[in-house]
């Protein structure tokens, strides 16, 4: 079964960035086909979306994000990125990506990222 693999996370101070990175085994041109999106789920509560960007770069943000996040992807890597900067102790969770629509993959592992105060 095809899972993404997320990377990046870590533990970060109150308004810090950090960068998230995301990466899809499989066949490049279905992967450039598809809109991809990252979630998060903090602990104790349900996955939520956070953002997706679709095949021709539309972008599209969960309210909380409030123009902090960026989303990008990088066909020739089968990569999807999230750029987070003003992190703040409700960003604290771990962060999966997959895709957007049917059929969506096998979710993978997983970055925790952990925003102190």
């Amino acid at each position: 079964q095809v899972q993404p693999v997320e990377y990046g996370g870590g533990l970060v101070q109150h308004g810090g960035s950090l960068g998230l990175s995301c990466t899809v085994a499989m066949s490049g041109p279905v992967f450039a086909i598809r809109p991809w999106a990252w979630y998060r789920q903090a602990p104790g509560k349900q996955r939520e979306f956070v953002a997706h960007i679709t095949p021709s770069l539309e972008t599209r943000y969960a309210n909380f994000v409030k123009g902090r996040f960026t989303i990008s992807r990088d066909n020739t890597k089968n990569a999807v990125y999230l750029q987070m900067n003003g992190l703040n102790s409700e960003d604290t969770a771990t962060y999966f990506c997959n895709a957007l629509t049917y059929p969506t993959l096998t979710w993978g592992e997983g970055t925790q990222v952990t925003v102190s105060s």
